[in-house]
């Protein structure tokens, strides 16, 4: 299991990401794309081409238009903070697919933001659609019973249980039963090559493999460096006075995790607040972290809880920008002690 858990993780779970030369040519079709929309269902009128990472933007006056050629469902952030850049007063989002679920996203928002959805040449306006329900995990009480004499901590997911160690998910519980593991490749793996083995040996197997590669002062490994917004969850939670609250319960974010290499969002509720943790400066952090408070309570308090080095002046006005805006909450010192 060692040597499966290891390699697994170094190699899978990421979104591939384009070469250089293939972002530079998705850049320039977004570019030629966002242009004759423009031209074509915004009037003839001169637009100003600007940069935007990871696809195309234009402006006329105080209005601008982005099309985001690169993750569409993480663009509303990148495409708010190119508005305010530019100061403009009007937003047109042009994306080619997930338009409900940024629509969604973008009424919560002051900034006034037209999400359009792009299908062939036709142009409709996309109303936000309902969020999915969260799949409630199996009642398995006895499986999650072996989590926690394992040394995990037992997180309600998407459909699942997951057993934790600092954050990170080493086993889960489905309506199947248990599986051992981190990363669906690694589960998979575990299963076919150590499948004779007790539960309860599996898990101290691959918690011991874990716990001595995620933990304090322990050197750069793939295990200590997936899912950090989780391991800091883990450590709020475990003393949850560093954000001045007084206690806080792991809660499935509004949407799955996206996957371990993924930069992404954790969840936790509390004292009708829901906070929601994020490492590095992620421009999604706020439009993500909004849609999980309206699906979980919302009229609840929302805090960003990030690192005090990720603490960027962008990420605040985002969420001065929200109509109920967030309030940003930072972890000083090395959160991972």
């Amino acid at each position: 299991m060692a040597a499966s858990t290891a390699s697994s993780v170094a190699t899978g779970g990421a979104r591939s990401r384009p070469s250089p030369i293939e972002t530079d040519r998705l850049a320039a079709q977004a570019e030629r794309k966002l242009g004759l929309v423009v031209s074509a269902h915004f009037g003839r009128g001169d637009t100003t081409p600007a940069p935007f990472p990871g696809g195309a933007a234009r402006r006329r006056g105080s209005t601008g238009w982005v099309h985001p050629a690169d993750d569409p469902a993480r663009s509303l952030g990148r495409a708010l903070a190119w508005a305010r850049q530019h100061a403009l007063d009007e937003l047109h989002l042009v994306v080619d697919g997930h338009a409900g679920l940024l629509a969604r996203r973008a009424a919560l928002f002051d900034t006034p933001v037209t999400v359009w959805w792009l299908q062939g040449a036709a142009l409709h306006r996309a109303d936000p659609e309902p969020a999915p329900p969260v799949e409630q995990p199996p009642d398995a009480p006895e499986l999650a019973g072996l989590l926690i004499n394992a040394g995990l901590d037992v997180v309600a997911e998407h459909g699942h249980l997951a057993g934790e160690l600092r954050g990170l998910e080493v086993a889960r519980v489905t309506a199947h039963g248990l599986e051992v593991g981190v990363g669906a490749a690694d589960r998979e793996l575990t299963a076919m090559v150590h499948g004779d083995l007790p539960p309860a040996s599996a898990l101290a197997r691959v918690a011991e493999i874990v716990g001595d590669k995620r933990r304090p002062g322990a050197p750069r490994h793939p295990l200590n460096q997936l899912v950090p917004e989780r391991w800091l969850r883990w450590t709020v939670r475990n003393d949850p006075a560093r954000v001045g609250m007084g206690h806080l319960d792991a809660s499935p974010s509004a949407l799955p995790r996206r996957g371990l290499r993924e930069r992404d969002i954790a969840t936790a509720v509390g004292d009708g607040v829901v906070a929601v943790f994020s490492v590095g400066v992620d421009l999604d952090l706020v439009p993500a972290a909004a849609e999980t408070r309206s699906a979980l309570d919302p009229d609840a308090r929302l805090l960003l809880v990030v690192p005090e080095r990720d603490d960027h002046p962008i990420t605040r006005a985002l969420a001065a920008s929200l109509s109920d805006p967030a309030e940003i909450v930072t972890v000083a010192g090395d959160w991972r002690s």
